[in-house]
């Protein structure tokens, strides 16, 4: 099933009045912004011999819509695409997807320049994203394609996911044990056309006005600093 468990055919300016204000609640309301491990990502040098160019950072955090707009606020962001990773089906459609028989999850390839932002702070907004507490979930997007989930592409992402993961743990960040997976990138298989740049596109559908807005207003407050409008005046 699709946002909100609507069957896929149906768009989300079907979604009824009554169910958006409960997803829009139901995101996790814990501020992670004031431990050690949040300020280690957060504060976690650049790569200056990165310079001119890039790497690939892969997170699954729920629905990629709401995952895109927010990493695309990141300075050293310069791209970001909506697909799907982890599951069997070579291919899959949205449709298919969103049935949870495929094994992929809703994920999206984040093409950042390590020169001017870490993966380590790309790992703090992913946590600041979304709750990695919830199994197989957020809100009200329910199934195996919106669990939380990190596809490494090489040995360090690995390292440092894991390791900020058990740090986050021990401090107790989260009321919550954190359930995301580590696991290496296979395929990444890009969504259609209609997916990308979703927010920017279709900002007035109420999936974006109750779901998407809220938590991109609370991710802009906690990475007001790192913004892309800080450093151009855009």
């Amino acid at each position: 099933m699709s946002k909100f468990q609507i069957p896929a055919g149906i768009k989300n300016c079907c979604i009824t009045l009554l169910l958006l204000p409960l997803a829009a609640c139901a995101q996790h309301r814990t501020d992670i912004s004031h431990t050690p491990t949040f300020k280690a990502m957060e504060e976690a040098k650049n790569n200056p011999a990165g310079s001119g160019t890039s790497d690939t950072a892969t997170f699954a955090a729920g629905c990629f819509w709401c995952v895109e707009t927010q990493f695309k606020q990141l300075e050293g962001v310069t791209k970001v695409v909506s697909g799907f990773t982890g599951g069997h089906v070579p291919n899959p459609s949205y449709e298919e997807v969103c049935t949870g028989t495929t094994g992929h999850a809703e994920a999206c390839n984040i093409i950042y320049d390590p020169s001017k932002i870490s993966y380590d702070e790309l790992l703090a907004a992913f946590f600041v994203a979304h709750d990695p507490t919830q199994l197989n979930r957020q809100g009200n997007d329910v199934g195996t394609q919106y669990r939380s989930a990190i596809f490494y592409h090489n040995a360090e992402q690995k390292r440092l996911a894991e390791y900020y993961i058990k740090r986050l743990d021990e401090e107790k960040a989260y009321p919550s044990k954190i359930v995301t997976t580590v696991s290496p990138l296979t395929q990444f298989y890009r969504a259609e056309d209609y997916h990308q740049d979703y927010y920017s596109r279709n900002g007035n559908q109420p999936y974006c006005l109750f779901v998407i807005a809220p938590k991109l207003d609370k991710f802009k407050k906690v990475f007001k600093d790192k913004l892309k409008h800080q450093k151009t005046g855009g």
